[in-house]
């Protein structure tokens, strides 16, 4: 993948999180949910529509649960996506899933240095004959 396209996927990233990013349920919501709207155990991965789903699929991973609950997670998760009507996406899996790795990227993206540097690659990307960097007066850029 280029420079060009990561940045790109960031940017996509960045538009679609309030869309991905579900309301965040009190206790009350909770408690008023049945008990077949959640897909781990103890109540946890509330997935009462399309956004829990996004949601569920992306904290999955980071659970403190055993492969074995989070594969029983997983599924669960799929089936509850495809009831629901929810657009097709990558599926739930457990270890690699691309949702956690879009998360992460939607985290770095937020960083102040990532920002910096994303404006120069951009910078550069547009300039006629590429960017011109002065390493010599930089105090940190090291050798």
């Amino acid at each position: 993948m280029s420079l060009k396209e990561s940045i790109d996927r960031v940017n996509t990233a960045l538009e679609n999180a309030d869309k991905l990013t579900a309301k965040k349920l009190t206790t009350k919501d909770r408690k008023k949910m049945k008990s077949s709207t959640f897909c781990g155990p103890n109540r946890s991965f509330p997935v009462p529509d399309c956004k829990h789903v996004a949601t569920a699929k992306t904290y999955l991973n980071r659970a403190n649960f055993s492969a074995s609950t989070k594969k029983k997670i997983a599924a669960c998760i799929n089936r509850k996506a495809k009831s629901l009507g929810c657009t097709p996406g990558k599926p739930a899996k457990v270890k690699g899933s691309l949702d956690v790795f879009d998360a992460e990227l939607l985290q770095i993206a937020e960083s102040e240095i990532f920002a910096s540097t994303k404006l120069l690659v951009e910078a550069s990307l547009k300039a006629e004959g590429g960017l011109d960097l002065d390493f010599d007066s930089c105090e940190d850029c090291g050798e």
